[in-house]
């Protein structure tokens, strides 16, 4: 049997699947990268893949003008909710899932920015990509790196993590499609550019983007170690799908 086949959408140069995508192509699986903000085209179905991942970009869900392809990108998200085919939205890609599915993306009252701290909600024990966070007996952290966030999850989305300042990280939509408003896929050394090019951004925030990076670099060794595992989990669900398609 061919290997899985994973259809990746990068929205901006330097936000490509870093670690993510470490994780599945070390599993066997097959990433089809796509840049459509390089001329790629998006293809018209998800028929020749078995996994969807969307990955983050500095623009919002409804910033057509800066990014034509972004409807295209939200077609094929309503195409995955709608077969249920292991998808995961990441920042952005949440944003655009959001959307896809009929909730609302705003503003965030107080941007994240850097390392945060994430909450399980109850039914991430029952989820098989949160479950073995929430048996975790430290704190689970992530990068965080978004101006927008959901504001008014999809009608029927499973609520799976939450934080401080943004009450949505993380849903799931059906059996299979996951979105995160955190970045898993990056540690300190994919972000390090973001940080110069965000540095007005972020000083208005009252950040200093050098102190932003080494923090996020002190928890290098935990963020490989978590979110590494977690791609890892979504690579068998993609695994497992295709091979129970293949079944019947």
């Amino acid at each position: 049997m061919s290997a899985a086949r994973v259809l990746v959408v990068e929205h901006e140069n330097g936000t490509g699947p870093a670690q993510v995508g470490e994780r599945l192509t070390a599993r066997g699986l097959d990433l089809d990268l796509c840049r459509p903000w390089a001329g790629d085209p998006l293809p018209a179905t998800l028929d020749a893949y078995d996994g969807l991942l969307i990955l983050g970009g500095s623009m919002g869900p409804y910033d057509e003008a800066e990014a034509p392809w972004l409807p295209e990108a939200i077609g094929l998200l309503r195409q995955a909710v709608a077969r249920d085919l292991p998808t995961l939205g990441i920042c952005l890609g949440m944003e655009l899932l959001t959307v896809a599915c009929g909730g609302t993306v705003g503003h965030s009252e107080h941007p994240e920015v850097g390392l945060g701290e994430l909450t399980p909600l109850l039914p991430a024990t029952r989820d098989e990509l949160f479950a073995p966070l929430a048996d975790l007996d430290e704190p689970v952290h992530a990068v965080q790196w978004h101006w927008e966030e959901t504001s008014v999850p999809p009608e029927g989305a499973v609520p799976l993590l939450t934080s401080r300042r943004c009450a949505h990280q993380a849903y799931r939509v059906g059996t299979a499609v996951w979105g995160v408003q955190f970045h898993p896929e990056v540690l300190a050394g994919h972000i390090a550019t973001w940080g110069t090019s965000d540095d007005a951004p972020l000083r208005a925030l009252g950040l200093d983007p050098p102190s932003v990076v080494r923090r996020v670099a002190r928890e290098d060794a935990h963020l490989r170690g978590v979110w590494g595992a977690f791609a890892e989990r979504w690579g068998t669900v993609v695994e497992t799908r295709r091979t129970a398609s293949v079944r019947h």
